[in-house]
């Protein structure tokens, strides 16, 4: 079992950046795809990004390719989500999810594990 926090949330300006964390408990971490999913009020969870055990494997959602980078240290049991270009529209809670095994890295089905997610605001 894994027990993830995220951290690095907050107010930004439009065409800012941030640098959100996860913090995960447990000595597997490595063992461990990781993803990240946003939610914003009102709608689905959406998909960001996902990356595999070493960083050698990145996937990301169509909504944030090119914008948002994900990055994992295992050393800091951490995975990183970049953010760049944020739009209005990015502002949402984001989560960082984690599987043993997935087939389905961009559904919220392929998780078994889930922190308590962390607010990220833009303003135009």
């Amino acid at each position: 079992q894994v027990q993830l926090v995220e951290s690095g949330g907050g107010l930004v300006q439009a065409g800012g950046s941030l640098r959100l964390s996860c913090a995960a408990s447990g000595r597997t971490f490595s063992a461990y795809r990781m993803g990240w999913f946003r939610q914003a009020p009102g709608k689905e969870r959406e998909f960001l990004a996902a990356i595999n055990w070493n960083g050698g494997w990145t996937y990301y959602g169509d909504s944030v390719k090119g914008r948002f980078t994900v990055s994992r240290d295992n050393v800091k049991n951490t995975v990183y989500l970049q953010m760049n270009s944020l739009k209005p529209e990015d502002a949402a809670v984001y989560y960082c999810a984690a599987a043993l095994v997935t087939t389905i890295p961009g559904s919220v089905r392929g998780y078994d594990y889930w922190g308590q997610g962390t607010q990220v605001t833009v303003s135009s």
